[in-house]
């Protein structure tokens, strides 16, 4: 008989090499990456357009797309390091009290349900924590919806692929560093946006993608420098005063003459502040403990790879876990004797049995109750369903008028901003789509509808576009109107 506590099962042999792949938009870039006597040797880099998106089209079809760009390239790696999308993310802060330990995790399961704007057991949420110089301690929750993540998996199967992480690309470029390291904030100028991270020792303090900061103009993408420079400082704006003080510099990181130009706008806007600027072009030496070739571009396929073979952690880490059913059969029969456990087995067969029998003859008896109150219960029924059917002829509130006026005393009389529709759901959430004659006029307009505390709630610019004097917006916000009246 063979003793299953006693098996030795060997190790996996650590990969030598890896697929680096970040997607963002349409584009994804991949290059493979093999770590050789202290070496690191750069193989097969490629960017290239999907015509098909992972999370609308068939995963079958998806996958062979992918999988025929990598045989172009030549790539024959099937491990791979996947970049996810910065776009994915939700993000939320939560300002972390003085709590033991042991009930921090509760208190921020409770601070993800009311930050998140769905529920939260669709998301697969991880929690980066930092204390700022005065002692605060802050938290970040960064969630992916479980069925973004579910679709990439099932294209990654159709492409051959095998994933060993998935993780974001600007935590591979920009990671936190050690404890008492300076915060530092960094900006990734990617396909569609700019990611933007600020990290303070071991933690993560902020992450955004900015939307709108990137724009087509013929084959040329075009910068918008100042906008990235504002956004960042209302980033920083929102960080509790001790944690703002404690970044000292920021990093660019992207093309090299977009992120020129942008790390130019960063130095000329946080001059005042004592920020270093600096345009990150080169992997410093050494930096994942073996040697990169010279003159190596700073990317994030690369870094995710080469961070993965250094076996240095992630922040963000969202690859599912994987339980193989060889281990679900040692676990349940290793710590005893197979008669013995089928013994127990048995045994809870025959409890849960009697407590079936038990639910069973307590059924039978509320049914017999719910025979003789059933033709009562059918009478208020009715009555309910009337009572729901004519309650809202008699709403004197007006409520989609009082809507309509909230949102007009945000926009400017001059007409620089101007709304084309307006959706009200359920008399509370309210979604404004319009044209902009400048950013500053928009902001302005969105900041308005923000100081409108007590009665909107939840404001953001979800969608921006076009350039000046015919910018495209929308805003999305939830309205309570009266609220500020109440009392």
């Amino acid at each position: 008989m063979i003793a299953l506590p006693k098996l030795k099962l060997r190790k996996r042999k650590r990969l030598s090499s890896v697929l680096g792949l970040t997607l963002d938009g349409s584009r994804l870039e991949g290059v493979v990456l093999q770590r050789t006597l202290g070496t690191l040797q750069v193989r097969h880099p490629f960017s290239v357009s999907l015509s098909l998106d992972p999370l609308t089209n068939a995963p079958e079809l998806v996958g062979r797309e992918i999988r025929n760009h990598l045989d172009t390239a030549g790539v024959r790696e099937r491990h791979c390091v996947v970049g996810l999308p910065l776009k994915w993310v939700l993000a939320t802060h939560v300002e972390v009290p003085d709590l033991p330990e042991a009930d921090v995790a509760s208190f921020l399961e409770l601070e993800a349900e009311r930050g998140f704007p769905c529920d939260v057991q669709t998301l697969q949420i991880i929690t980066s924590r930092c204390q700022a110089p005065g002692g605060k301690r802050q938290a970040l929750l960064a969630g992916i919806p479980k069925t973004h993540i579910s679709a990439l998996m099932a294209v990654l199967r159709a492409a051959k692929l095998k994933p060993v992480s998935l993780s974001l690309g600007i935590a591979a470029l920009e990671p936190a560093g050690g404890d008492g390291a300076a915060g530092e904030l960094g900006l990734a100028i990617g396909e569609t946006h700019v990611a933007l991270q600020i990290t303070y020792g071991r933690g993560v303090a902020a992450l955004r993608a900015l939307e709108g900061a990137l724009e087509m103009e013929g084959a040329q993408r075009v910068l918008h420098a100042d906008l990235v420079a504002r956004e960042a400082r209302i980033t920083l704006g929102q960080l509790p005063p001790e944690l703002r003080q404690a970044v000292r510099r920021v990093r660019v990181f992207g093309p090299p003459g977009l992120a020129r130009q942008l790390a130019d706008e960063m130095e000329l806007r946080f001059e005042s502040m004592g920020l270093e600027v600096e345009c990150v072009g080169a992997y410093a030496p050494r930096q994942f403990g073996a040697e990169l070739p010279a003159e190596t571009p700073v990317v994030s396929a690369l870094s995710l790879a080469a961070r993965w073979l250094a076996g240095q952690a992630t922040v963000f880490e969202y690859l599912p876990p994987h339980v193989s059913t060889w281990q679900q059969l040692s676990n349940r029969y290793a710590s005893g004797k197979l008669q013995t456990a089928l013994t127990a087995a048995g045994s809870v067969a025959l409890v849960v049995g009697a407590l079936f029998f038990y639910q069973q003859w307590q059924i039978w008896g509320l049914e017999g109750q719910w025979g003789k109150m059933a033709s009562q219960c059918k009478v208020l029924q009715d009555m309910q369903n009337k009572i729901n059917q004519y309650r809202p002829w008699y709403d004197e509130s007006v409520k989609g008028l009082a809507i309509l006026r909230l949102l007009s005393r945000a926009f400017p009389r001059e007409a620089s901003v101007t709304a084309k529709s307006v959706e009200i759901t359920d008399l509370k959430t309210v979604v404004c789509s319009g044209v902009a004659k400048s950013y500053p006029a928009l902001y302005r307009t969105r900041d308005r509808l923000s100081a409108l505390k007590q009665e909107v709630g939840n404001v953001n610019l979800t969608r921006s576009s076009g350039a000046e004097p015919a910018i495209n917006f929308t805003l999305s916000f939830t309205c309570n109107p009266g609220a500020g009246n109440a009392n």
